[in-house]
């Protein structure tokens, strides 16, 4: 596959130099934002393997960490989900301010704790985020502001997964976006079983096609 943009990016953010890779394949029209779970990084396997995928559908990805080294030493910070959200909104800000990525369609992948601060950014960026996808996520964790979300939202959860698919759904039912609820069967919190994890990937894929190809209004007031 061929790449029109495929490096590492560093941003400043106060005194914390944050650093993702961001991939655009050649005929891109849209840009998928990664937030990763506690104690997770932009070299998640996982996530990696999910980003690869929306590369087949070219789809770009910015996987990035929310926290450097240093601060993700402090356990509490992992769990800071207003601090996670404030810089996945300055980093999608960020993005949308460069003149090669502007015209992008923007979505959010979360996972885990990572979806929390996806849908607490969606909730707070309506006119830039087209689509949302939770993998295996605590889109609890974004309660009160869930209701706010306007972007097409999906859920995936693992069908043993039986807390988290709890806490999905008391989430789902405070969302007033498009929303859905996305069992994958035999899997469990982090999709280790054979299969589950491409099932998980191929969904979020299709998610993202079909929500991120209709046009977003960017509004310049919210940058």
């Amino acid at each position: 596959m061929n790449f029109r943009f495929h490096d590492t990016v560093y941003i400043q953010i106060g005194d914390a130099e944050l650093s993702g890779e961001l991939i655009l394949p050649d005929k891109t029209r849209s840009l998928v934002l990664f937030s990763h779970g506690s104690g997770s990084s932009r070299f998640s396997p996982r996530n990696n393997f999910v980003a690869k995928k929306l590369h087949e559908q070219n789809t770009g990805t910015f996987l990035f960490d929310l926290l450097t080294v240093r601060e993700d030493q402090v356990y509490s910070n992992r769990f800071d989900i207003d601090l996670l959200t404030r810089r996945l909104i300055h980093i999608t800000k960020y993005v949308t301010s460069q003149q090669d990525f502007a015209d992008l369609r923007l979505g959010y992948f979360g996972a885990s704790t990572g979806a929390a601060s996806a849908l607490k950014a969606a909730a707070a960026l309506t006119e830039l985020i087209g689509a949302v996808v939770s993998r295996g996520g605590r889109p609890d964790l974004a309660i009160p502001e869930i209701s706010k979300v306007q972007a097409p939202t999906l859920l995936i959860v693992g069908s043993l997964d039986y807390e988290v698919i709890r806490l999905n759904r008391k989430a789902y039912d405070l969302m007033r976006c498009e929303k859905r609820i996305e069992k994958i069967e035999g899997a469990t919190h982090l999709f280790e079983e054979p299969g589950t994890l491409n099932l998980a990937a191929q969904a979020a894929s299709n998610w993202f096609t079909t929500h991120l190809a209709a046009s977003i209004t960017k509004n310049m007031n919210v940058l």
